[in-house]
């Protein structure tokens, strides 16, 4: 059995990015090749469309979490690795994307509209990439940058122009189903619409479409029975319609009484998406006048309603009676209502340039760790995030970087002595200040940096005296046989 599901929490996880590739071209008589490292493809992006065929977010119900593809790593021979595959996510027409924390990320309206709910991740650059007069070989690639992760709140209100409010059993359903072509649920029981049903409407050359919101009770705006959960559906409502049962037996209750109740829970309910829902135009719906007490409570009613500015109508879902007029009524508000929105601006490029004296970082001391600072930017994190800290020659790449950035310069102002610690990102290093930026260094072997000389290393010399002992040779034999393998 289909069910009707207005509101979920879906885990987007997008593409990481491929890492770039660290490769030396070799071929014979071609001894300098040259670095043809590839570059790694770009994560795949998670992406919210509108379809004009989807009606509920039950399928995100059933699986809330959604993963775009990776990025392949970059390949020698100057080959990049593809880019990761976009998820499309097919939403509702009127779907409103929150954070946990209930902030408006997107309105969703019109098909064919489009939200990028999780952003892929970068591809690492490949050794040909980072190639430079410095760096004519580099032994080393920048790791691909994880894919963007994201808890979303998806919250579908309906996009209609009417909206038909009442009390349980008032006639909402009877009233939709006579004006359109709707096929919602009729009984004789209170609480029989569980879900709002939607109908399209023609007066004339007018076409419109009307929303059947389940029953209101009193407490509705405060979470009481269904009211938070279809109270949002009439948020983009042109006009709401009060539908008054004038042939209720319930005792204590009246069509003004009822029309005071739900006019109180409108004034309390806030609707996300701004505006108040008490400043709508208003149509009062006086139902079931087919019954003699109903049209005797309708003609004495009337009056009093009128008398408040609020247009009324005597209707009767079983005769058919009044539905025409009410019919070209609504019809004329809802023309009102298109007439006096503003026509849609052309689409406009916003450009914000960084200010000039925006470094793109900022130094603070660290609350965590005593006499530790931490850096925080855009540029500073990703380059953390891309480096593959496992190669010397990687992470004097990294710090080359950030001296150019102004990075040390910044820590040296901030007080920062040798050996303190710094956080970058998830990272936290004992701060050593380097060469300063400008200054060019000299290079020694593939994926390593003289100025990160770790005691534990074993150094190329040792490396080539013990493979000429295990070769029965002399540690210290002035041949070069076996230079060219290292």
């Amino acid at each position: 059995m289909s069910r009707f599901v207005d509101r979920v929490v879906i885990h987007v996880a997008a593409g990481d990015g491929g890492n770039g590739c660290a490769s030396v071209h070799r071929e014979k008589f071609k001894p300098l090749g040259g670095p043809d490292g590839g570059n790694g493809g770009k994560g795949g992006d998670v992406v919210l469309v509108v379809d004009a065929n989807v009606h509920t977010l039950l399928d995100f119900h059933y699986r809330p979490h959604a993963s775009a593809g990776n990025g392949r790593q970059g390949q020698g021979g100057n080959r990049d690795g593809a880019a990761g595959e976009d998820l499309e996510l097919k939403v509702p027409d009127g779907t409103v994307v929150l954070t946990e924390d209930g902030e408006v990320v997107a309105d969703l309206v019109g098909h064919g509209t489009r939200l990028v709910a999780a952003q892929g991740g970068r591809g690492g650059l490949g050794n040909a990439s980072l190639a430079s007069k410095a760096r004519r070989a580099p032994g080393f690639a920048l790791l691909g940058e994880p894919g963007e992760q994201r808890d979303l709140v998806l919250e579908l209100k309906s996009v209609a122009d009417v909206g038909l409010l009442g009390f349980p059993s008032a006639g909402k359903s009877s009233l939709i189903a006579v004006l359109s072509a709707a096929r919602p649920k009729i009984a004789d029981y209170p609480f029989t619409t569980l879900v709002p049903n939607l109908g399209v409407v023609t007066a004339g050359e007018t076409v419109f479409t009307v929303a059947d919101v389940p029953g209101l009770i009193p407490g509705a705006s405060q979470g009481r029975g269904l009211g938070l959960d279809f109270l949002r559906h009439i948020e983009r409502c042109a006009v709401l319609v009060h539908v008054v049962d004038c042939a209720t037996y319930e005792p204590g209750r009246d069509p003004l009484s009822d029309i005071d109740a739900l006019e109180a829970e409108l004034a309390q309910y806030t609707p996300s998406l701004g505006g108040e829902l008490a400043d709508r135009p208003r149509v009062v719906v006086l139902n079931k006048v087919d019954v003699p007490e109903g049209r005797d409570l309708a003609e004495i009613v009337r009056p009093e309603i009128e008398a408040r500015g609020l247009p009324v109508f005597e209707v009767s879902t079983a005769t058919r009676e009044g539905l025409r007029e009410l019919t070209y009524a609504l019809g004329r508000v809802v023309e009102e209502y298109r007439a006096a929105l503003p026509a849609p601006e052309p689409t406009r490029v916003v450009l914000r340039p960084q200010a000039v004296d925006d470094a793109g970082f900022t130094v603070e001391p660290d609350p965590e760790r005593a006499g530790g600072f931490v850096v925080r930017g855009e540029r500073p994190e990703r380059w953390v995030r891309q480096t593959n800290f496992d190669n010397d020659e990687a992470v004097g790449y990294l710090g080359d970087r950030l001296a150019r950035l102004g990075v040390e310069d910044a820590l040296a102002k901030m007080g920062a002595v040798p050996g303190c610690p710094v956080t970058i990102g998830r990272m936290t290093f004992d701060w050593e200040p380097s060469t300063p930026a400008g200054i060019a260094t000299v290079m020694t072997g593939r994926g390593t940096d003289p100025r990160l000389e770790r005691t534990d290393r074993v150094s190329a010399g040792e490396r080539k005296a013990a493979k000429r002992a295990r070769r029965g040779l002399s540690p210290l034999a002035d041949s070069d046989e076996f230079d060219d393998e290292e």
